[in-house]
């Protein structure tokens, strides 16, 4: 699966972890988010998710812009400007914006993905308006003081080498989105490639503010103890007086898919590695590309097929027959372009890669030509439902829910109408959609094993 882990600023593992349940896990019942959703003259989307129980809010602005929308060789420039976002404006100095913050005990972030681009800031309720002026100031006002691009670009290109240049597994993985994509921009590095990187400009970076950063092409979403009628006035006072601006259609700009036409396998081997790991994904549709009908009975079909411990690759390879020491599926569907439904499997000391892998094709085949019973769908329905709803306790939560979903192509209703939508499927469904998706030339396998000994 095309893990979506934002890049950017340095996050904490409970942000990533955050980022990877949202991806996957799905939304909850509107009863439980019941948001307000307006939209402000110059084209600004506003959403708000009221939440009493303690008095903070969290703020967050998503641009409609990400990784996937860079001009060609400038791979790592929305990562860039997402950092050089809090270098200042007319009125606020590098570091400010950060510093202010800090002192009236607020959190703050910004995160990267391929589809959008994202700020937030989590205080208490008495400072909304003020973090609402500040997020306006620097959507409109922007200024790169040249003394700071050089400083910056060496931030990012060490964030570069320490997340991924010394990471076998996410260099590997570099290799393989490379394989899955045969033309969609998903197949570019979010951090970008370094050579790209290194070669950044603070021309590069103003172009591609002045192109994406404009209130038309962002969502507001406000979450935590506030009215809609509040976030409104404060809206319309800061973000509402910014002008709207023409901006890219980012889908045509894109481009498409071409048909896969043969399976492809990425093979590596690496001295850090301890323990192979094995994994094939397939191209898959989405909430917004390709056949969208199919979205929720491949979210379904995760959850059966490897979703924790309960699950048909768990209980077959790790419990039954002891080749695992772990298996899983994962499918997310939110995304403006294509998406990927995948398979993954790490072999125990005393199996093979290629034992595991000819374990997870027969458990496949199986599925495929036995089915899934009414029970095994009922099941995983009330456990993705479950886990959904502890969002609600998080003000951040159901804020950066919102954020994503709509930033990427979304709607609210896809957010809204999600528990009908899974209450609905069917063994059928299940069956149906796997059939479409499993396709051999649609896939990439890829093994990262231990480097051998001489």
């Amino acid at each position: 699966m095309r893990f979506p882990f934002p890049t950017g600023r340095p996050i904490g593992l409970a942000t990533l972890l955050l980022t990877v349940v949202l991806a996957l896990a799905a939304p909850a019942r509107a009863a439980v988010f019941d948001p307000v959703t307006f939209t402000l003259a110059n084209g600004l989307q506003v959403v708000v998710v009221e939440n009493d129980r303690a008095p903070v809010v969290s703020h967050m602005v998503f641009y409609k812009v990400g990784a996937a929308d860079e001009p060609k060789g400038k791979s790592g420039i929305a990562h860039f400007l997402e950092h050089l976002m809090f270098k200042g404006t007319d009125t606020m100095g590098p570091g400010e914006f950060s510093a202010i913050i800090k002192r009236i005990g607020g959190q703050e972030n910004a995160f990267t993905s391929y589809d959008y681009t994202g700020y937030y800031q989590n205080v208490a309720k008495q400072h909304l308006g003020h973090m609402m002026e500040m997020e306006a100031d620097r959507m409109a006002n922007l200024k790169l003081p040249a003394d700071q691009i050089a400083p910056e670009l060496e931030v990012v290109r060490e964030e570069r080498r320490s997340r991924i240049d010394n990471d076998p597994s996410s260099l590997h993985g570099e290799q393989v989105n490379a394989a899955m994509y045969l033309a969609y921009p998903y197949r570019i590095p979010i951090i970008g490639w370094e050579d790209e990187v290194a070669a950044l400009t603070q021309e590069d970076a103003e172009a591609f503010y002045r192109t994406w950063y404009a209130p038309n092409n962002a969502v507001l979403v406000v979450a935590g103890d506030v009215t809609p009628d509040e976030v409104r006035k404060l809206a319309e006072k800061t973000y509402g007086q910014i002008p709207a601006r023409e901006v890219p259609d980012r889908v045509a700009l894109r481009g498409g898919e071409p048909a896969q036409l043969a399976a492809r396998r990425v093979e590596g081997t690496h001295p850090r590695v301890d323990q192979p790991s094995w994994s094939r994904r397939w191209l898959a549709p989405g909430e917004v590309w390709g056949d969208t009908s199919k979205a929720p009975a491949l979210e379904v079909a995760a959850e059966i097929l490897g979703g924790g411990s309960t699950s048909r690759l768990y209980r077959a390879l790790v419990v039954e027959q002891a080749k695992a020491v772990y298996a899983g599926a994962g499918y997310g569907p939110s995304g403006l372009g294509p998406q990927t439904f995948a398979v993954y499997a790490s072999p125990r000391a005393d199996a093979t890669v290629e034992d595991l892998e000819d374990a997870v094709e027969a458990e496949i085949a199986r599925l495929l030509r036995d089915g899934v019973t009414t029970e095994e769908v009922d099941a995983a329905v009330k456990r993705m439902k479950r886990g959904a709803i502890f969002s609600r306790d998080d003000s951040l939560a159901p804020a950066r829910l919102f954020g994503t979903v709509l930033a990427a192509g979304g709607t609210i209703a896809d957010v809204e109408d999600w528990p009908e939508r899974i209450g609905a499927v069917t063994p059928d469904d299940v069956v149906t959609a796997l059939r479409e998706v499993l396709v051999d030339q649609h896939s990439v396998t890829s093994i990262l094993r231990p480097e051998p000994r001489s």
